[in-house]
């Protein structure tokens, strides 16, 4: 068989790489502390209760070690890291409010024409801080609350108070631990029971600065028999020094709700995305799970759902993609804890030029939930000898009342499936495209639209070579 020659090219980046020179009003110092904290808290002008949970939170972090496990963090150093930079801009709840400088790379990434097009609600981060809030007059009729987590805390501290850093508790891991001590920014809903936002509401995170880290904290509450679509977008601009992504989100959706939480996250290949995302499901409630990791130079990623109500059901759907200096360990994480729940994983990654991608799952069926279904699928496709995958799933499973079903398969692009589609006219670099495509399709159509083009554009490789 003749050899294949190809070349494969990165996706084109030139959007998220843009950068802005900013004035900051408040850039703490490198390290953590206690006067680090308290200076955080008191600049937010919070509760006595939340500065306490930030201080205990620093003590966990401090003595909790680093993951021993999974991708490699040695080259990570928190002391080196900025936790908290506010640029010098209020909060507008106008586009034409925002500050120049800002606005421009907003409205490059597509924000504001998304906002006018397709959704409900925008929220625009900015660093450490909310820039840009703006929500649907009549959803507010509805009752509907969408806004900026230090808002919240200051209009609704009773409903913060009660679940914030709940679900993720600062002693489950180390990040989840520096999250409580540092967080800042991130966003705050709450649907009324009833209520159907069939229009998504979007927050957009974006880190601009070399040296820092981004810590928000999104909470979002849908209550008995409502419905909420969520859209979250991540983006950074690549620099030489590391960058930290260790945000949370909880997630409560109650009897009879839906939620459908997607995500993009395409981070700069300095960034380390330690994230941490878990959501309750109450009876016969949904969350769907869609998530796309394609940037950040090491990944650890795997959203929980607990499905505590009987019926309740979860389904995950994500695709990675790692090239070279890449590690994705991402995954999904399912407890069923009542009779009759449902949940499927369907995962998918890509790798290429060394890159390294990892499904990093469990699914846990407790003693009282029999009459549980669960479904989990892993596929990954390396386009190169160089790449690397690997499956990791649990599985555990305490009654015998279950249908469970697990499927993994990691593979190389065909040569055979190649010269069989040439032989039907098409060309080596289409016939690879194809198969590329038809193996993200199932995973793309998921995505909302504006999200599925954009996911497209990042997976769009060119293939140029000749046989010989």
């Amino acid at each position: 068989m003749a050899k294949v020659k190809q070349d494969i090219q990165e996706p084109d980046r030139l959007v998220f790489d843009l950068k802005q020179d900013i004035d900051y009003r408040n850039k703490t110092w490198k390290g953590l502390s206690v006067e680090l904290i308290e200076e955080i808290s008191r600049k937010k002008q919070e509760p006595d209760w939340m500065r306490e949970i930030r201080l205990r939170s620093l003590e966990i972090y401090k003595s909790k070690p680093m993951p021993q496990w999974g991708p490699d963090l040695s080259d990570l150093d928190v002391n080196e890291i900025i936790t908290y930079i506010d640029p010098d801009f209020k909060k507008q709840n106008s586009w034409d409010e925002v500050p120049e400088e800002i606005k421009e790379i907003f409205t490059a990434l597509g924000i504001p024409k998304a906002e006018q097009e397709s959704l409900a609600g925008v929220g625009a981060q900015f660093d450490s801080e909310i820039v840009y809030q703006n929500m649907r007059n009549e959803l507010a009729k509805q009752g509907v609350i969408y806004m900026d987590m230090e808002t919240a805390l200051q209009e609704y501290e009773d409903i913060i108070r009660e679940h914030f850093m709940k679900l993720v508790p600062p002693e489950d891991h180390k990040f989840a631990a520096l999250h409580g001590a540092v967080w800042s920014g991130g966003s705050f809903v709450y649907v009324p029971e009833g209520v159907q936002v069939d229009i998504p509401l979007q927050s957009y995170f974006r880190l601009n600065a070399p040296g820092a880290g981004q810590f928000e904290h999104t909470l979002i509450i849908v209550e008995k028999g409502a419905s909420l679509q969520f859209i979250e977008g991540c983006s950074a601009p690549k620099y030489s020094v590391n960058n930290l992504h260790a945000g949370c989100v909880e997630l409560y959706v109650r009897e009879g709700a839906r939620l459908r939480y997607s995500t993009i996250e395409n981070w700069s290949k300095n960034m380390y995305n330690l994230n941490t995302k878990r959501v309750l499901v109450e009876k016969d409630g949904l969350i769907e799970w869609i998530s796309g990791s394609f940037g950040s130079r090491v990944s650890m990623l795997y959203p929980m759902s607990i499905l505590k109500g009987e019926g309740a059901r979860a389904e995950f759907t994500g695709i990675s993609f790692a090239s070279k200096n890449q590690t994705l360990d991402t995954g999904a994480k399912i407890l069923h804890a009542a009779p009759g729940t449902t949940s499927t994983i369907n995962s998918r990654s890509i790798a290429k030029d060394g890159g390294k991608v990892f499904y990093r799952g469990l699914v846990k069926v407790l003693p009282e939930a029999v009459n549980s279904k669960a479904s989990v699928s892993c596929e990954s496709l390396m386009l190169d000898s160089q790449s690397r995958s690997d499956t990791v799933p649990v599985i555990d499973i305490r009654n015998d009342q279950v249908d469970f079903g697990h499927e993994a398969k990691v593979g190389r692009i065909s040569e055979e499936a190649i010269y069989y589609l040439m032989s039907r006219g098409i060309s080596e670099e289409e016939a690879r495209a194809l198969i590329v495509r038809g193996f993200v399709e199932p995973i793309a159509k998921e995505f909302p639209l504006e999200y599925a083009v954009e996911l497209n554009n990042l997976l769009k490789i060119e293939l140029e070579g000749t046989i010989g």
